[in-house]
């Protein structure tokens, strides 16, 4: 406990733009947000008062960033299965788990144990050599998904191949020592994400189901609740996550992206923390996603997910081309347009595509409230309309 306000002290790994939200998320609660960051400029170590350096890479940092925390949990999904391990074994409580964790961590193990719980997901094999792929690629069709099966996001450790081009792609990324896994390139209609928060006690929570529009990999934009979405399959969806973070022994936020098929849902990816699909939930919900999680990993009961508004629009900030007006002059003309734009900027450098910040907007008629985020978003991004 924090003896200057009896309340707990909550460590978490990595200083990005989730740590910083989450740290604003804590303010409100009154908790204590220890920050584990690499450099002074990483966006949570610009805001929180408690900031300790390291690299979660490193044993000895982590257990001195640890100490004195009531629990620990993460903005990111990269730090070694053996050190959380470890910590663990040395009386640390760390939320999630590393048994739950670890198949946040790595895609293969992800597969594994899904397909052992009959959830839907694509098919799928490991790949250990280019014959491998090969093989999969001539039962199932060309071309074929290849994915890294640790780390990479945002696009990144993910190839769309067909038959020429993945043996010698193959064969590159084993010689680096990347472990691969092959999916089918499945037929979607759209993708689709669900949260859920559960806690150590066993509480859930789920979040309405969002449609996410993703653009050369990344995610742009994030219509909630997902538009025309059958409500038993929207049902179904929530049910699922909440399936999985049971079996899967989660605690905190848990995120799973989906494909929305003609057959029903597959699931996508796991992410154990929170998530850029739910971004939104700071203005569009009851409670945000940030709180929540904070309520989780302390074993708080959970609070309302409901939506704040019949339509909410998150659309992402990404870098634009260097040079124009700064960022705070477009702020000035985006203010003046759109007056109800929610703007969220992570204290990033500016590099063309990535993600810098994200505006949310709110109102009752989808295309409009679309287009009003798609424009605050543009002015940032371009600082033109």
């Amino acid at each position: 406990m924090d003896s200057r306000t009896g309340l707990p002290v909550v460590g978490m790994v990595g200083g990005g733009q989730l740590a910083r939200m989450t740290h604003q998320a804590a303010i409100a609660l009154g908790q204590s947000l220890r920050v584990l960051a690499q450099t002074p400029v990483d966006g949570a170590a610009l805001v929180a008062a408690d900031v300790r350096y390291g690299e979660h890479t490193d044993l000895d940092a982590l257990r001195a960033f640890a100490e004195g925390c009531d629990v620990v949990t993460f903005d990111h999904e990269h730090v070694p299965q053996e050190h959380i391990r470890t910590l663990a074994a040395e009386g640390v409580t760390l939320h999630p788990p590393a048994d739950a964790l670890r198949y946040a961590q790595d895609k293969r193990l992800m597969r594994e144990r899904l397909t052992e719980l009959g959830a839907p997901v694509p098919r799928w094999a490991p790949v250990e050599s280019a014959g491998d792929l090969a093989v999969f690629g001539a039962e199932v069709g060309w071309p074929v998904v290849l994915k890294a099966a640790r780390g990479g996001y945002d696009g990144r450790g993910v190839w769309i191949v067909d038959a020429e081009a993945a043996g010698p792609l193959a064969e590159e990324l084993l010689a680096a020592g990347t472990p691969l896994i092959v999916e089918e390139k499945v037929a979607l209609r759209r993708e689709l994400a669900v949260q859920v928060a559960r806690s150590p006690f066993g509480q859930v929570a789920a979040y309405p189901v969002v449609e996410t529009v993703q653009r050369d990999g990344i995610c742009v934009e994030v219509l909630a609740p997902a538009p025309d979405l059958d409500a038993d399959l929207a049902v179904a969806a929530q049910q699922l996550a909440i399936d999985l973070a049971t079996s899967l022994g989660v605690v905190g936020l848990l995120a799973v992206e989906l494909f929305e098929t003609a057959d029903g849902l597959v699931v996508n990816e796991l992410a154990m923390r929170p998530h850029n699909s739910g971004h939104w939930t700071i203005e569009g919900a009851r409670t945000s996603q940030f709180e929540q999680h904070l309520r989780a990993v302390l074993d708080y009961p959970m609070g309302d997910t409901s939506l704040t508004a019949p339509v909410v629009v998150m659309a992402n900030v990404l870098g634009g081309p260097e040079g124009g007006i700064s960022i705070d002059e477009r702020l000035h003309h985006l203010f003046a347009a759109e007056p109800g734009a929610k703007v969220h900027l992570y204290g990033k450098q500016v590099r063309p595509g990535r993600k810098i910040g994200h505006v949310t907007v709110l109102g009752d008629d989808l295309d409009d409230v679309r287009a009003r985020a798609a424009r605050a978003a543009r002015w940032l991004q371009e600082g033109q309309a």
